[in-house]
């Protein structure tokens, strides 16, 4: 088991961890995601294990359920207690985001997981990661 500092949602089935330093507005696409249908799994850190060639993520028990938002204050909502992680999305600033980016993975216990670089406070970032997940279920083609 290892855990990370990161926010992790289910989108479409699709198991998405979102990492970045404090601030980076993790929390902030994790409940924009969430609001757009998705399913909350973990805020501020995850617990990933490797399971059947596969890494599933959950909350740490003591903060299941719980999502903080900058200036509300920390919400209890509906979680998914654990999903399969097939994206991962690094939030960096926007002027390092290249504009046609070539394809990038990251490594979780020997496990390679797509990769995705996104400044967060984009107004369409939710719809650039619902994309990426389209592209991974094959709905649409990723050329580079």
């Amino acid at each position: 088991m290892e855990q990370i500092h990161a926010s992790c949602v289910s989108v479409d089935d699709i198991g998405i961890v979102i990492r970045g330093a404090p601030g980076s507005g993790k929390s902030d696409l994790a409940a924009r995601l969430i609001d757009g249908g998705g399913e909350l799994v973990a805020d501020d850190r995850v617990d990933l294990v490797c399971r059947d060639g596969a890494i599933v993520a959950a909350a740490p028990v003591s903060i299941a359920g719980l999502l903080e938002i900058r200036g509300v204050g920390i919400l209890r909502l509906p979680y998914r207690a654990t999903i399969r992680v097939g994206l991962v999305i690094d939030l960096v600033a926007r002027e390092t985001i290249e504009r046609v980016p070539e394809s990038a993975v990251c490594d979780y216990m020997g496990i390679t997981v797509p990769l995705l670089r996104l400044w967060p406070f984009e107004p369409s970032a939710t719809v650039k990661v619902r994309f990426a997940i389209a592209a991974l279920r094959g709905a649409v083609a990723w050329i580079s």
